[in-house]
């Protein structure tokens, strides 16, 4: 079967090119463009990413102006005077179709410079902020949004074992892990969330390990297209009491935590992992 060609963008957040990260990066980046695919990659530390939000993205202000983060944020998307850095981000959002989000796992969560990415990247009106708030539709967003029909999916490394981070592990399970990078900074503005690629005992991988982590890196990057997404619920759909946005009681009855966002009934078995236990 032909595999039509995509727009494939990288945002990269590791400080060594060297690193496994950097050296699975490099192996992500050929297997897609051998595959037909246009790839476009960020690397924020090699960019010298301004990764704190401040009253300097916004180019124009009033002397005085009180800081708002949102409302500036705002006013500089809806009249052009961003900075260049972070329009440049937006409009390579705006060309993908699908995202990759690749990061070492850094005390349960992104680094700092990719969250500061996320904080200035999306702005209020380009990935909040859209849509009409009523009685039956709350804001475009969980589902629908600027990036609704894009896919996105993460790529993270982890020290510690698989079964750290399995139901019953220490660390805690890997989709509760992720979730708000998934749920909330991903499906939020529209993304089709993928169920996350990782690697696992980052520090024990020798040549042969390498290659059976580029093996199972390339089958998925192979089928970007066909795997199916986290079937979070949407929030316009029908299962949230609106204005409340809290899960309708008829619905995961006794149940509360993350797991309950996740639709069950067309959950695949990997995605039933999404259930707090």
């Amino acid at each position: 079967m032909e595999r039509l060609p995509m727009n494939v963008f990288i945002v990269f957040a590791h400080p060594e090119p060297r690193s496994l990260n950097g050296a699975v990066r490099d192996f992500a980046v050929r297997h897609l463009r051998r595959a037909g695919h246009e790839v476009r990659v960020s690397d924020l530390y090699a960019m010298g990413w301004k990764s704190e939000l401040d009253a300097d993205d916004n180019l124009v202000r009033m002397p005085g102006q009180r800081f708002d983060p949102s409302m500036d944020s705002s006013r500089a998307y809806a009249n052009g005077t961003q900075r260049e850095d972070i329009a440049r981000e937006q409009e390579k959002l705006r060309w993908a179709d699908v995202v990759i989000l690749q990061f070492p796992l850094w005390w349960f969560s992104m680094p700092a410079i990719l969250k500061g990415w996320v904080d200035r990247v999306y702005a209020c009106g380009f990935a909040y902020g859209v849509g009409e708030h009523s009685d039956t539709h709350w804001g475009d967003r969980y589902g629908e949004g600027t990036l609704a029909g894009k896919r996105a999916m993460l790529l993270v490394t982890a020290g510690g074992w698989e079964s750290h981070y399995e139901p019953r592990g220490i660390n805690g399970p890997i989709d509760d892990i992720l979730f708000p990078i998934q749920h909330g900074i991903l499906y939020f503005p529209g993304f089709d969330v993928l169920p996350p690629h990782v690697i696992y005992r980052t520090d024990r991988i020798d040549e042969a390990g390498f290659t059976r982590v580029c093996e199972a890196l390339g089958e998925r990057l192979d089928s970007l297209r066909e795997t199916a997404p986290i079937p979070f619920r949407k929030q316009n759909g029908g299962d949230y009491v609106i204005p409340a946005l809290t899960l309708r009681p008829d619905l995961a009855p006794g149940r509360s935590g993350f797991g309950i966002h996740v639709d069950q009934r067309s959950a695949s078995p990997r995605d039933s992992q999404n259930t707090t236990r």
